[in-house]
Order: structure tokens, then C-alpha cells, then sequence
């Protein structure tokens, strides 16, 4: 009678763990990069009956039972902020943790301190690779992530400026259809712009010759007038430049003098995209199609963004983008041996292969989506069936307490 007792108690006590990893499936329906813990059952040793023949054996009952989290692919949810990172496919995010210890969570919806170091919800911090002096080097090994906050980013100089343009070839000489301008806008280190003009007159005497001017207004220089730029260019019968050629240094417009006290500037200009003439002369209105400069004024940071590939990029008022971090990413061979240990994440165990640290999508790594989270794994319907299913076998095994109860009263008053 007793191995009846123990038996039927010890399935007692298991229904009710697995009633209880249910209960927490279901509370964590919505937590992000949650991952469903599954129940595994296992019977005790039998002992044999009938002089030890195995003829019969009877069950010490069930073990308690073992729980592994399932980590399969959550939906990725997007959300707009601008820190939330989904991961699609294998691994997670490296994170420490409040003791220094390295963890791993799937759960990207991070955010930053005031110090600008970006963090899980819960506070740990996230780590990666920060741009140091201007280079991101992701073969270092990964530290914190510091976000940049209030950076200004300073001027880029402009060294280097193009048209992209056709000049009539049906134009009259001294008439209004023999003179185009056009002008782009170049700044100097200071970050302050200026407008250069670039003004091309038909040759009167030269057949496909066009004569060009380029300067800045006088009114930029501290001595006017500022001086310009000129010289001639040629196209053959075909209307393709040919004077300067593309192996010919490009010309280039000397600033001198700046009015606001700015260093001198040099400027190519750049008559070729590779081998081929940005100008030609056909036909066809004079016209610009596209202009060109690689400098920038100095800039306000106005946002910072996880990107897809897990980059963080800073967007500053001039419309440039600069990544100024990099999410590293962690792969284990066997993820169901993880601890959980709270706030959506895990640590290694004695039973874990070493994690694989490195960029998203390399090495069997997932890949990141920004502005996005991974949703729960749990499934409602699953979990409400495996609910009623542990809650069955529970009531089954206290009948059978039930019964056991009634046979030893039954035994008793038969000695009675």
C-alpha cells in the first residue's frame, strides 16, 4: 500500500510543476524574446515482483519533471523605436550584468542611461563595439555600447566639386543661348557655406570651345574681388569633351582671403566620373542635371537609430549618417542548456558549449532587424491544452490516493 501511496504522490507533485511552468508560459504571453518552456516527463525504477523473474514490475512512479525552454523563431513585431533590435534566426545579445557576469537575452528593447550607455529595459548594460576617434573596430573584443548625445559633428571641407551638365551645341555666340551659369554650394572649415558660380560663354571664333569663369562673390573674400577661375574646354564633332582630358590634372579654383577667417581653400573641379566627360555638347538646351561637393557644414546629432544588420547610426541635421556602433552577437551550440535567471535573460551553465561572440549574420549568426522586437513564443491554445491535460492526470492520480485510502481502511478493519 504504500508504494501505491508514494506512487500516485509523486505524480501529484508533478502535475503540479508542469502546472506551474504552464502558468508561467502563460504569464509571459507577452513578454518580449520570451522563449516556452516544455515539460518532459520520466518514470522512477521498477521493482520486479514474482521471484525477481521480471514477469511483473511495478513503477515507483513519475520524476520531477524537467523543463527545456523551446527557442524557436517569435515574430518579429515592429515598433518604430529607434533603439528596439529583433533578432532573426540563431543567437542573442550580449549583455552584463549587474555582477560584472556576461548574460545573453533575445529581448531587444533597449534604451540608454545618462551616461549614454545603451541598456536592456532591465538595466543591463548591452555590448558591442563604439566608434573610438573615428574608427569602429569590430575585431576588438566587445565592451559597452556608448551612444553619443548632443555631438556636434564638425565641418567637412569641401576639396572637390562637379557639374553634371550639356551645353547647347545650336547656340549663337553673344546671344543669350551662348551663356549658361550654373553654381553649387562648397564650405570652408569653419563650416560656413559659399556659393560657387561657374558661368560658361560660347567661343566666338572656336568651333565646340567653350570659355568658363568660376568664383566665389566678392562679397566672401576680405579683399575683392575674389579671384576666379578660367580657362577653356573643347568637344569634338560628337559633342564629347575632349579638352581637359581625363588624364589631364583637374582644374582647380584657389580661395584665398576668406572673409570670416577661414583657412584657404583648393578645389578640384572634376570634369570626369572616371573616364567619362560629366559635360557634353549637343543639341539640347543648356542644362545642369546633377552637382556635386564633398563637404558638410558642422551638424547637430538628431538621432540615433539600430539599424538592420545591428549598426547604430547617427542621424545629424545636415542629412548625414554616421555608424557609431555595432551589436555584438552570441551563438551557443546547445541554447537549451541555459539558465534563466530573470529580466529575459540567461547565463551559461556547466552544461554549456563556450558562446561564439562576434557580427550578426556571420558565422551562423541571425541577423538584426531595427526598429523591431521578437514577441513571445507562447501559444494560448497550446498552453490552455496542456493545462487541462496535467489538470486531468492530477485529479486521476488523487482517486487514486482515494482508493489506496479506502483498501488500507478496508485492511484495518479486517485485523479488527
Amino acid at each position: 500500500m504504500s508504494i501505491s501511496f508514494s506512487t500516485a504522490l509523486s505524480a501529484l507533485s508533478a502535475f503540479s510543476t508542469a502546472i506551474s511552468v504552464t502558468g508561467n508560459n502563460l504569464a509571459n504571453l507577452n513578454t518580449i524574446g520570451f522563449k516556452t518552456s516544455e515539460v518532459s516527463f520520466h518514470d522512477l525504477v521498477t521493482q520486479s515482483i514474482s521471484a525477481g523473474l521480471g514477469n511483473t514490475q511495478v513503477g515507483f512512479g513519475v520524476g520531477t519533471p524537467t523543463t527545456e525552454a523551446l527557442y524557436t523563431q517569435g515574430a518579429i513585431q515592429t515598433t518604430g523605436g529607434t533603439l528596439d533590435a529583433a533578432i532573426q534566426g540563431a543567437g542573442f545579445f550580449v549583455i552584463q550584468g549587474p555582477d560584472g557576469s556576461t548574460q545573453y537575452t533575445r529581448a531587444g528593447n533597449f534604451q540608454t542611461d545618462q551616461q549614454g550607455d545603451l541598456q536592456t529595459a532591465t538595466g543591463q548594460t548591452v555590448q558591442g563595439w563604439t566608434q573610438v576617434n573615428g574608427v569602429l573596430d569590430t575585431n576588438a573584443p566587445p565592451g559597452n555600447i556608448t551612444i553619443p548625445t548632443g555631438t556636434v559633428q564638425p565641418p567637412v571641407v569641401t576639396q572637390n566639386f562637379s557639374f553634371d551638365l550639356n551645353l547647347n551645341a545650336a547656340a549663337t555666340p553673344g546671344s543669350a543661348t551662348g551663356t549658361f551659369a550654373t553654381s553649387v554650394t562648397v564650405y570652408d572649415s569653419l563650416g560656413n557655406s559659399h556659393v560657387v558660380t561657374a558661368t560658361f560663354t560660347q567661343d566666338p571664333t572656336t568651333a565646340g570651345q567653350w570659355n568658363y569663369s568660376i568664383s566665389i562673390p566678392n562679397a566672401d573674400v576680405a579683399s575683392p574681388p575674389a579671384t576666379p577661375l578660367t580657362g577653356s574646354i573643347n568637344f569634338n564633332s560628337s559633342g564629347i569633351l575632349t579638352v581637359p582630358a581625363a588624364t589631364d590634372p583637374p582644374p582647380q579654383l584657389a580661395i584665398t582671403g576668406l572673409a570670416d577667417g577661414a583657412a584657404d581653400m583648393t578645389l578640384n573641379w572634376d570634369l570626369y566620373n572616371g573616364t567619362s566627360p560629366r559635360l557634353t555638347q549637343f543639341a539640347q538646351p543648356s542644362s545642369v542635371s546633377a552637382v556635386a561637393q564633398d563637404g558638410a557644414a558642422a551638424a547637430q546629432l538628431t538621432t540615433v537609430a539600430i539599424a538592420t544588420g545591428g549598426e547604430i547610426l547617427a542621424q545629424f541635421s545636415n542629412g548625414q549618417q554616421t555608424v557609431v556602433g555595432q551589436l555584438a552577437m552570441a551563438t551557443v551550440r546547445n541554447p537549451d542548456s541555459l539558465l534563466a535567471v530573470g529580466n529575459n535573460n540567461y547565463q551559461l551553465s556547466a552544461l554549456s558549449a563556450l558562446p561564439a561572440v562576434g557580427l550578426p549574420g556571420t558565422g551562423g549568426r541571425g541577423t538584426v532587424e531595427g526598429g523591431a522586437v521578437e514577441s513571445s513564443t507562447v501559444d494560448v491554445a497550446t498552453e490552455f491544452t496542456n493545462l487541462i491535460v496535467y489538470q486531468r492526470g492530477y485529479e486521476a492520480n488523487s482517486k487514486v490516493i482515494d482508493a489506496v485510502d479506502e483498501l488500507s481502511q478496508t485492511t484495518i478493519n479486517l485485523i479488527k
